[in-house]
C-alpha cells in the first residue's frame, strides 16, 4: 500500500502530540490537561487508522475488480475486521 504524505503528516503530528505530552508531565502539569491531549491525541490516532484503512479499501477493491480474483465482500470484511481490532 502506498501511504502518502497526508497519513505520514498525520502521524507525524501524532507524534508532536505525544512529546508535548510527555513535555507536560515533565514539567508536572496539572493532571486533566495531560489527559485532555491523550484523548486527543488517542481520537487522531483513530481518525489516522480509519483513513488507513479506508484507502487499503478501496486500492484493494480496485484490484480485486480488475483481476477478477478476490470477491470483494471478504475484502470489506477484511476492513471492518482491523478497524474492530482497532478499538
Amino acid at each position: 500500500m502506498d501511504y502518502n504524505d497526508q497519513m505520514k503528516n498525520r502521524v507525524k503530528r501524532i507524534e508532536g502530540q505525544l512529546r508535548g505530552i510527555l513535555k507536560m508531565m515533565e514539567e508536572e502539569k496539572d493532571c486533566k490537561d495531560v489527559v485532555t491531549q491523550l484523548s486527543a491525541t488517542r481520537t487522531a490516532l483513530d481518525r489516522t487508522i480509519g483513513v488507513v484503512v479506508s484507502s487499503n479499501l478501496v486500492e484493494c477493491v480496485r484490484e480485486a475488480e480488475e483481476n477478477e480474483d478476490q470477491d470483494t465482500e471478504e475484502i470489506v470484511q477484511e476492513a471492518v475486521s482491523l478497524l474492530v481490532k482497532s478499538r
